[in-house]
């Protein structure tokens, strides 16, 4: 939430309107929901790998701990 604040408060109100409009203009109507999309599905993909990679720390760990219990 204080990022946020943040953000806001170095751009203000008619700024982030401007910004939107050449972002329209320079994209178009059509292309800026496939450019969300391709984000989102980008952002989906992360979640993923992150996830995959968190899951398989967390497996040999385990592994590393019934080692140690066999000892």
């Amino acid at each position: 939430m204080l990022t946020c604040n943040i953000l806001l408060g170095i751009f203000g109100g008619q700024e982030l309107i401007l910004v939107l409009i050449i972002v329209l203009i320079l994209f178009g109507g059509t292309k800026i929901p496939e450019l969300m999309r391709g984000l989102g599905r980008g952002v989906n993909e992360f979640k993923k790998a992150k996830d995959g990679v968190y899951d398989e720390v967390k497996d040999s760990d385990k592994g590393s701990d019934k080692k140690d219990a066999k000892k």
